[in-house]
Parts: structure tokens; C-alpha cells; sequence
């Protein structure tokens, strides 16, 4: 333990929180200062639970078909409305939620899980590793992100699941990029080399000082690539690709309400609203948290957010 050292983990000790503890309480102080993030969160958690309240809050049965009823505009048995063959809307639109959501969410997640272990080799080990994964990335990255949804989802056959795998390949190559690109930069801090120089393993350096400080910016990526997926599903829903019928979900829905336009411009226009609200404020809580979790801030050493340093217990 160098000199350094002891007046660093006796302040903390004295003092009685912990240095991530007040980087912890920074971040959410800063995020809770921007109101337009914090009402964006707000939007999403809102839409979350209305896609798990969804059998509960649906006034109606959304692949229940009234004849009588057909492309019927906003009333007050069919507060939205309903759509081209008697179908309510509203109840359509509140399971159409989960599909959309869970095409946000399912490729973020497949695509972290696959990019943090392979970030992390290619970033931490280098040389012929790094060069076969780094080619293999560009070759994907020099095609466009949608075409490569579409095809693996026209490859895969036409289904949600389908659809959030072909979503999920597509998105890895920017977040492997992103981790190996923080892994290069972590590995030659300060608090990495100091970890080495008193006998680390490279596991333990991997896991207890570069795996927690890349994960910030990965967290930021996937909270703005889950609203480039909710539009890829819808467009791959749109394209037949993706949640089929009678299965509601926002994009299906528009590639049905497109012949309608000049007599029931209704039922394109609630989804669409739809998934500009929640692309939106997807959005708006990524600027939010790459605000409050940017590590050149005034949030302290990097340590301070999720991580520890040479200055805290290896």
C-alpha cells in the first residue's frame, strides 16, 4: 500500500460513506437535476407497467372482431376508435406495448451479453484476438443497421422472437466496439496498473477494475439503442417480418392502417404516437444518463461512480 493510500481510505473510514457511495449519490443528484429526463423516465416506467397491467387496464378483447363496428372513429364505447375489421384501439395499443417494449429490451440484452465478454477480450488480451473480432465487427458495421435486421429476420422466418434475435445481432457490433474501445481505455489508468504492479491476476483486474467502469457508457448505449430497436421492430412488424396478426403490436398495426389513411387516419395515427412517445423519451433518458454518468464530470475519479481504484481495497 503506497503513502498515497492511507490518508485516502482513512478520510473514507473517518468519515463513515464510501467514495462509490457519494459517486453513487452524485450521478442520481445530477440526473434528478435535468427535469425533461426524469419526466422521460417517468413516460417509460409508465408504459412498462401499462404493458404488465395490459389483461387488466384493456376495456376490451384486442383479436376480438365486431363486423358492426368497423373503422368506427373515436367514441365512448371505443375511446380510440377502431380498426379495419371492428378491433377496439385502445386494447390493441395496450398489448401492442408489450411486443414493442420487449423488442427494446430483449436486443439490448442480447446484444450486452455478447459484447461484454467479447469487448473485454478484445480490448484486455489485443493482438491476433483482437484483430479477428475488429475485422469480423467492421465487415458488419459496413452494412447498414436495418438491412441487416431484415435479412437475418427474412433468414430466421417471420416472428417476434425472430425478429428481437435478428434486432439483437445487428445492434452488437456498436456496443463491441464501444466496450473494447473503454476496455483500451481503462486498461492503462492509473488504478489498472497499480492493481498489476502489486499482483493482481488479470481476472481480478478484469472483473473488480475494468468490467465495473465499462459498464456506464454500455448502460447509456443501450438505453438509445433500445429506441432504435422498438422502431426496427415496428418496421420489420410493418415489413411482415415481425409480430404477426392477429398478435397486436405498433408496427403491425400501421402496416394495417396504411390503406386507411384518407377515411380512418386514427388508426395510424395512435400508434405512430405511440412509438414516437416512447422512442422519444428513450432518448431523452440516454442524454440523461451519459449526463450524470459521464466520468469527465465533476462526479470525481472513476472509481466514484461504479468502480474501485488504487486508492480504495483491491
Amino acid at each position: 500500500m503506497t503513502a498515497a493510500t492511507v490518508p485516502a481510505n482513512s478520510a473514507n473510514t473517518a468519515s463513515g460513506t464510501s467514495t462509490p457511495a457519494k459517486g453513487h449519490s452524485r450521478a442520481l443528484r445530477r440526473f434528478l437535476q435535468r427535469r425533461s429526463s426524469v419526466i422521460a423516465l417517468l413516460i417509460v416506467v409508465a408504459f412498462i407497467v401499462i404493458a404488465l397491467a395490459a389483461p387488466w387496464l384493456a376495456p376490451y378483447d384486442p383479436i376480438a372482431t365486431d363486423f358492426d363496428s368497423v373503422r368506427k372513429p373515436p367514441s365512448d364505447k371505443y375511446w380510440l376508435g377502431t380498426d379495419e375489421v371492428g378491433r377496439d384501439l385502445l386494447s390493441r395499443l395496450i398489448f401492442g406495448a408489450r411486443a414493442s417494449l420487449l423488442a427494446g429490451v430483449i436486443p439490448v440484452t442480447i446484444s450486452l451479453m455478447l459484447s461484454i465478454p467479447l469487448g473485454l477480450l478484445s480490448g484486455y488480451a489485443g493482438g491476433w484476438v483482437d484483430s479477428v473480432i475488429m475485422r469480423f465487427t467492421d465487415a458488419m458495421l459496413a452494412i447498414p443497421f436495418l438491412i441487416i435486421a431484415i435479412a437475418l429476420a427474412a433468414f430466421l422466418g417471420p416472428s417476434l422472437t425472430n425478429a428481437m434475435i435478428a434486432i439483437g445481432v445487428a445492434a452488437l457490433p456498436t456496443f463491441l466496439r464501444l466496450a473494447r474501445g473503454t476496455v483500451l481505455a481503462i486498461r492503462t489508468e492509473d488504478y489498472v496498473e497499480a492493481a498489476r504492479a502489486v499482483g493482481n491476476t488479470h481476472l481480478r483486474i478484469v472483473l473488480r477494475h475494468i468490467l465495473p467502469n465499462m459498464l456506464p457508457p454500455l448502460l447509456i448505449q443501450g438505453s438509445i439503442t433500445m429506441a432504435a430497436a422498438i422502431i426496427a421492430e415496428a418496421s420489420l412488424s410493418f415489413l411482415g417480418l415481425g409480430q404477426q396478426p392477429p398478435s397486436p403490436s405498433w408496427g403491425s398495426m400501421l402496416n394495417a392502417a396504411q390503406r386507411y389513411l384518407p377515411t380512418a387516419p386514427w388508426i395510424a395515427m395512435f400508434p405512430g404516437l405511440m412509438i414516437f412517445t416512447v422512442v422519444f423519451s428513450l432518448n431523452i433518458l440516454g442524454d440523461g444518463l451519459r449526463d450524470a454518468l459521464d466520468p469527465k464530470s465533476n462526479l470525481g475519479p472513476p472509481c466514484a461512480t461504479f468502480a474501485t481504484c488504487a486508492t480504495c481495497a483491491y
